[in-house]
């Protein structure tokens, strides 16, 4: 077999926003949430019908499901590849905007029902070292909840370190899944569960349609070109950070070598007089700056118009 990336937009929609497949998202969500018994969730439907998108308009890698069952929970998955400004603030807005959506001006608020934003992130968001981590609406001094609806829950990818032979729990092997399939040519035998074994066969190219795969290579070159201009735009930012530092450090070198000198002439001064003493601590300051800028390869024309020494 030979398994997509998962973390691709296009790849994360086929298999985890097919409807005839619902048993994927049904099981990664069980599993990331840790619901058991009763607060499992038994089915989903998608008010959001799952289509490729068209090859030149932009990107959405939002899947907006909504279960089924008593509670009639509404849940937003994003995979996000990139840390990009204002993340934390489109997190809150997703979130928000799920949870008002469910009602119409006019209905009562006791229709709405509780929103959970899964974040699925290819950087590393939090300072701890823990790959999965859930917030919720706390009573800072006590702990105590008492706004229940919204809850957020991030998985970091870079954090998740676990290799195939130490997977124990369903969600361990989930992450293992979306981080590593692509480096994979057969269905691992402790993926056993029907999710993620209905993950694995979704993931293989090779059963997907022709539309599809056009839609993942150009989606995949599109994010190289995207990286590339992330990178590009890094070194034009490091060039010029380092041209503007080297004028700031020239700038405080000359300044503290001045400083310097004139401390020491202002020593000597007190026994040859105060104006010579300057004047030679200014003339030594600058010969040591004048130093220093050769060492570094500066150009002696520069030196001199800097400094204002001859040759």
């Amino acid at each position: 077999m030979k398994f997509a990336n998962v973390t691709d937009d296009i790849a994360f929609r086929i298999i985890f926003g097919d409807e005839n497949k619902k048993v994927v998202l049904i099981s990664f969500l069980n599993a990331v949430l840790c619901l058991e018994g009763e607060h499992k969730i038994t089915d989903l439907y998608f008010p959001n019908t799952f289509q490729l998108p068209k090859f030149r308009d932009g990107k959405s890698t939002i899947l907006d499901v909504k279960a089924t069952d008593e509670s009639g929970r509404s849940f937003l998955v994003e995979m996000q590849v990139a840390d990009i400004n204002g993340f934390s603030k489109r997190v809150l807005y997703y979130t928000s905007l799920g949870y008002v959506s469910q009602i119409d001006r006019g209905v009562f608020y006791d229709k709405l029902r509780p929103t959970i934003f899964i974040g699925i992130l290819q950087f590393k968001m939090s300072n701890n070292d823990k790959y999965i981590h859930r917030h919720q609406i706390l009573n800072v001094e006590t702990g105590e909840r008492l706004l229940m609806d919204m809850e957020f829950n991030f998985i970091e990818l870079p954090k998740f370190k676990l290799e195939l032979k130490d997977l124990n729990t369903v969600l361990e092997k989930w992450i293992y899944f979306i981080k590593e399939a692509e480096h994979l040519n057969i269905i691992p035998d402790n993926m056993d569960d029907k999710g993620l074994q209905t993950a694995f066969e979704s993931a293989n190219i090779q059963t997907w349609t022709k539309e599809e795969l056009l839609a993942y290579d150009y989606s995949g070159m599109r994010e190289t070109d995207e990286r590339l201009k992330i990178e590009r735009g890094m070194e034009k930012g490091m060039e010029k950070g380092m041209e503007v530092g080297l004028v700031k450090g020239m700038e405080k070198g000359m300044e503290k070598g001045m400083e310097k000198g004139m401390q020491k002439g202002m020593e000597k001064g007190m026994q040859k007089g105060m104006e010579k003493g300057m004047e030679k601590g200014l003339e030594k300051g600058k010969l040591e700056i004048a130093q220093k800028m050769k060492l570094n390869g500066m150009a002696s024309s520069l030196i001199l118009e800097l400094t204002g020494l001859n040759v």
